[in-house]
């Protein structure tokens, strides 16, 4: 049976592990980290903690809507398959499951090998090269300031909505050129293309519907911007000029679009909630803050580690091949969990333990290893820094309502809801 006809078929999936389960009482055989509930109510942590104990390359084929694959969670493993691309693919997709539209692979050059994968991926680099992000640090600090002064002070609110989502739809909207008046649709496509559709109120139609309504918007400004002469630095300017890019149309056009939309988004969003989260969590460590703003870098790399965006990237492997004693073959899917190599003791000490001062805290694996490493890391990283910063200048606290919502996803490790109350300074 084919993926899609798995997918197709009605099938009861009923898994063992669970938020209410204690992994350690498990058979190793019934740990299935496929299972959003496990993250959505935050207790992945413990489930990888047996897994590195017991079972770093864990092998499972409980979920039959993503089939069998095998779990890497060591720090060291996750970085050796990382860099190995010779035996370990990025094609045909980089999560568990291949399509999120039915019988179509949607291409993306981040599930590409090399040599397709380089000229693409440098196609769009200088769009967030370093010269260029000086040039729009001040934009950032700007709209950052703009945003944060028109918060209500001492009423309740989600910052997921008023910050992290209009800050980081903002700075996607720049990156693309895309008209500012629109740009709420860049944030809706992103959680249409990472988020199933029925937690979104929507059929797996409405998900086709609406792909193909961003494939028709970014094709139309792709074909305005393909002229001679233009030197413009937005991803959509850069690739309607560039011989390896400028002949892309329909799903590979598509795909590349939503690797750069979901890439802008999630990583620098969700770090932006769950900042908040672990500084309210954590008051001794925002107490530092404040007495010291030279941490903010350091306190944004924890962040990051912390949160872990996206819990894990998947590998295919392109032989058989033997791994740390595992007998891996040809076709097996390998999930990478960084959200796991980012609390492996033997890298980081008390690695549950919120440091704003972590010494080797850029070790953190969030941003991948290799030639697959984060396009965007130095943009996230500046949103973030630049948004602390100026919360330093405004809040002597900023009060968190409550638990936060986090989205049922073992892919983006996302926060929906985060209910605050701002103490200013």
């Amino acid at each position: 049976m084919s993926e899609s006809e798995v997918q197709d078929t009605p099938v009861e999936y009923n898994p063992v592990s669970t938020a209410e389960t204690d992994p350690w009482s498990l058979s190793l055989d019934d740990i299935d980290m496929s299972n959003g509930q496990i993250f959505q109510h935050g207790a992945q942590h413990e489930y990888f903690k047996r897994l590195r104990q017991d079972a770093p390359v864990h092998y499972c084929d409980r979920n039959p809507f993503v089939g069998p694959y095998w779990s890497v969670t060591r720090y060291q493993d996750v970085k050796a398959i990382d860099t190995n691309h010779e035996v370990f693919s990025s094609e045909p997709s980089i999560a568990l499951i291949d399509q999120i539209i039915p019988d179509a692979v949607i291409p993306t050059f981040i599930a590409m090998d090399p040599p397709t994968h380089d000229d693409q991926r440098k196609v769009v680099t200088p769009a967030v090269s370093p010269v260029r992000l000086s040039n729009l640090e001040g934009l950032i600090r700007e709209r950052t300031q703009e945003v944060l002064d028109g918060l209500p002070i001492g009423e309740e609110f989600n910052w997921v909505e008023k910050v992290s989502i209009e800050l980081t739809t903002r700075m996607l909207a720049t990156l693309f050129d895309f008209p500012f008046e629109d740009r709420s649709k860049l944030t809706f496509w992103s959680d249409m293309t990472t988020t199933p559709p029925e937690q979104m109120g929507l059929t797996a139609d409405d998900r086709v519907t609406h792909l193909f309504e961003c494939l028709e918007t970014f094709t139309r400004l792709f074909k305005e911007r393909q002229f001679e002469g233009n030197d413009s630095q937005d991803f959509i300017s850069l690739m309607a000029n560039h011989p390896d890019t400028k002949d892309l149309e329909g799903l590979p056009l598509l795909g590349n679009l939503l690797l750069l939309i979901v890439g802008g988004n999630d990583t620098t969003r969700n770090s932006m909630s769950g900042g908040v989260w672990f500084m309210h969590q954590n008051p001794g460590e925002f107490e530092k803050l404040k007495n010291n703003p030279a941490l903010i870098a350091n306190a944004v790399s924890e962040i990051i580690r912390y949160q872990t965006p996206l819990s894990y990237m998947r590998r295919t492997a392109k032989q058989d091949v033997e791994f740390r004693g595992a007998q891996i073959k040809k076709g097996d899917k390998i999930a990478m969990w960084y959200a796991s190599a980012n609390r492996d003791p033997e890298v980081f000490e008390n690695p549950d333990e919120f440091r704003i001062e972590r010494a080797n805290v850029r070790k953190h694996q969030s941003f991948g290893f290799g030639l697959h490493r984060c396009l965007g890391n130095r943009v996230a990283e500046a949103q973030l820094s630049i948004l602390w910063e100026e919360v330093l200048k405004r809040f002597d606290r900023i009060e968190v309502v409550g638990e936060p919502e986090r989205i049922e996803h073992s892919f983006v490790h996302g926060v929906k809801e985060l209910r605050v109350v701002l103490h200013p300074v």
